[in-house]
């Protein structure tokens, strides 16, 4: 059985996915399990957005008012929001701590977003992370329902493997030597 290492070795982004996606409960458990990660006092600074179906319409008109965008231009964002049939928006919820700074709370809320790209990737599915200059955008905010004290980190689109369950181009592995240094 391939482990964690294999399983983060192999991951991929997949821009290109079909119309095949999770359901709730496999969502719920892909959740459950990422949410199990490294969290300074157990706050749990984070919550995931299912979006599914017209609601992607939401998504897509968002980010074309906080471009600005009209008639056709506008329609590109729609589109955009359906590159996938499920679309995970991960959010930071910044809780009140003097023990936390909020830049942790957001790394928090990344791990949970990288979380859930392996355990989708490992089960299958073709995941791609999605974010820009748009994805703090008051627009945005408002579409999501964001709270006082949340934002918006980006989007995880997910969906099925095209035939033959081919994922983009292979990374090149890093080299070690450009990241870790010893003190």
């Amino acid at each position: 059985m391939p482990g964690v290492k294999e399983a983060m070795l192999r991951r991929r982004s997949s821009s290109k996915v079909t119309d095949a996606a999770p359901n709730h409960a496999e969502v719920a458990a892909y959740v459950e399990t990422a949410g199990q990660l490294a969290d300074h006092s157990g706050l749990r600074p984070w919550r995931v957005i299912e979006i599914r179906g017209d609601a992607r319409n939401t998504l897509g008109d968002a980010l074309a008012k906080a471009d600005g965008a009209k008639g056709k231009d506008a329609e590109k964002f729609r589109g955009k929001a359906h590159r996938a049939p499920l679309v995970l928006a991960i959010v930071a919820s910044f809780k009140p701590s003097h023990k936390v700074p909020h830049w942790e709370q957001e790394a928090v809320a990344a791990g949970v977003a990288h979380g859930l790209t392996l355990l989708l990737d490992d089960e299958g599915w073709g995941v791609f992370w999605r974010s820009g200059e748009l994805t703090r955008t008051d627009a945005v905010r408002s579409a999501h329902e964001l709270g006082k004290y949340e934002e918006l980190l980006g989007w995880l689109y997910v969906g099925g493997l095209p035939a033959g369950g081919k994922r983009d181009r292979p990374k090149g592995r890093i080299r070690v030597g450009d990241h870790l240094s010893v003190l």
